[in-house]
């Protein structure tokens, strides 16, 4: 697979959890838990799911700002779990990562110029007399005016920040750029510019997207393929159309049936889940959704379905997905 760039397999990550005041006894939150994917050059790969599922923690694995506890990420043919932390340098210019809250992520001590440009300076990228135009440059392709460059991050709106955020991750040339719920701050009509500016942006750097949401519709318009999370397991994974016409997972079913009616006329059946999702600190045995789902058997409460592919490019993590698949009286559309 030459055009994988990114590659990750049974990746894990457990935080120790004390057992309180009185107790020595240290319990484990598995916030990530045997999750596998791949990434092709210049796609985009849309990470879906309740919050706590994990998808952040995820983001922060493969940049390598967390270390996982078990899997591999291999990055353009190289194995970088196991790079020690003084080697990482090289790897942060080629995975760059947006986070969700611009304002906390960009240094208010700097103005704009100094936030782009800083990367560069410390990369390597360009000679101090490059910088200043290249930062101009950056300016202009995310869409603001070379007069921001003097600004600082308070001076400005949200979607500007954000603009700011894109600009300096993609000072450095990345190949993959991780982007962590980076528009759910915005508003609707600044989140469709973010949006399509990172389109347009993907197809000028080629660059490839890990783009984490909890947004289903966001993530429809971004992605190549979609991954449902649950509990910190991969549910279901397919290309958009596929996924949301007609998915296999129940727990895919229950966040699409979800989504608002575009029209009252319009006959959706919906799927209530009971409960609240259980503890990652105390998973159910069998099935991590099957407290909740609807169509849970006993087997279901006794063994766990592992992600297999199902035909169509598509991999569902359900014993029953074959039965479930288009058993639905209506199609999801977003």
């Amino acid at each position: 697979m030459v055009d994988v760039l990114l590659s990750v397999e049974g990746l894990k990550k457990y935080f120790p959890v004390g057992g309180g005041l009185f107790s020595r006894r240290t319990r484990t939150l598995k916030a990530v838990d045997g999750v596998t994917f791949t990434i092709r050059k210049g796609e985009t790969l849309g990470l879906v799911g309740e919050s706590g599922c994990g998808k952040t923690t995820i983001g922060r694995l493969i940049v390598r700002l967390e270390e996982p506890t078990e899997g591999r990420i291999v990055f353009d043919g190289t194995e970088i779990t196991k790079v020690k932390i003084a080697e990482l340098r090289p790897l942060r210019k080629k995975i760059q990562m947006i986070f969700q809250d611009p304002m906390s992520s960009l240094n208010p001590r700097m103005n704009v110029e100094k936030i782009v440009g800083h990367p560069m300076q410390i990369h390597g990228v360009a000679d101090n007399e490059k910088i200043h135009q290249n930062v101009i440059e950056l300016l202009k392709s995310v869409g603001l005016s070379p007069e921001f460059a003097a600004g600082y991050p308070h001076q400005l709106s949200g979607g500007q920040r954000q603009r700011i955020a894109i600009a300096r991750a993609l000072s450095v040339n990345p190949q993959l750029v991780v982007a962590d719920e980076i528009v759910s701050a915005l508003d609707v009509s600044v989140q469709a510019q973010i949006l399509n500016l990172l389109k347009d942006l993907q197809k000028e750097y080629e660059l490839a997207y890990l783009f984490i949401s909890h947004n289903l519709a966001v993530v429809k318009h971004m992605s190549n393929t979609v991954a449902v999370m649950y509990l910190g397991r991969i549910m279901e994974m397919a290309s958009p159309n596929d996924l949301y016409l007609n998915p296999s997972h129940p727990y895919t079913m229950a966040l699409l049936s979800a989504i608002p009616k575009e029209h009252p006329a319009i006959e959706r059946k919906i799927i209530t889940l009971k409960g609240d999702p259980p503890s990652p600190i105390d998973l159910p045995l069998g099935c991590k959704f099957h407290p909740r789902c609807p169509f849970a058997e006993d087997l279901c409460r006794t063994h766990e379905p592992p992600l297999v592919e199902v035909g169509g490019g598509r991999a569902v993590s359900c014993h029953f997905a074959n039965s479930l698949a288009g058993g639905l009286s209506h199609k999801f559309i977003c």
